[in-house]
């Protein structure tokens, strides 16, 4: 028998698909009607991206996650999947927050960079490479250019704060791969952070 916090859930991913077909298929109003929805998930995505920041970060989470759903209601297409929304929160809250650190850096003319730590283990290695958020999303677009997916992988996991097998669901994909793309990912962005 399902205990009722996974039939919830259940009865919520569905939900939260059949508004996202409803929208994508014109229903204005579908959008609306989702953000009760999702916002708790999007607020965890915004909390565990804001935790990268630096303590003193004009934008607070609850921001972040309403300049976030702003944004993505106006994404014309619409979203063909619960993964296709979750991944889209996760990399316009990432645009969002590179848009604040080129603002205020210009604002500074040039001024102090947003300092973000690699804290997790690479490869045997402890990361503890310090950098900016503006280093990190170019290193991220260059590793889009070679594996979009293991960028996805990222932001789901080191900005969002999903788990491995969370991730995996979201990308439908296996735990292992997502293990396998991580552990790439992390390797690769610590070398292209620490070299520069």
């Amino acid at each position: 028998m399902k205990s009722d916090a996974v039939t919830g859930a259940q009865h919520r991913a569905s939900d939260i698909t059949r508004l996202l077909n409803r929208w994508t298929d014109g229903d204005p109003t579908a959008f609306e009607d989702l953000l009760p929805l999702v916002y708790d998930i999007l607020r965890k995505l915004a909390d565990h991206y804001m935790r990268r920041e630096r303590p003193n970060h004009t934008l607070q989470p609850t921001a972040l996650v309403h300049e976030a759903y702003l944004r993505l209601s106006g994404h014309e297409s619409g979203f063909n999947s619960r993964v296709h929304f979750y991944g889209a929160a996760a990399q316009v809250m990432r645009r969002i927050l590179v848009d604040h650190a080129r603002e205020r850096r210009a604002g500074k003319r040039g001024g102090a960079f947003e300092v973000l730590a690699l804290q997790e283990q690479v490869d045997g290695a402890i990361g503890g490479v310090s950098f900016d958020i503006l280093a990190l999303d170019e290193a991220l677009d260059r590793l889009g250019r070679i594996a979009p997916v293991k960028v996805q992988v990222v932001e789901l996991r080191y900005f969002g704060g999903l788990s491995i097998d969370e991730t995996a669901a979201f990308l439908g994909i296996s735990s292992a791969t997502v293990k396998r793309h991580w552990s790439f990912a992390r390797a690769w962005l610590y070398r292209a952070l620490k070299t520069g």
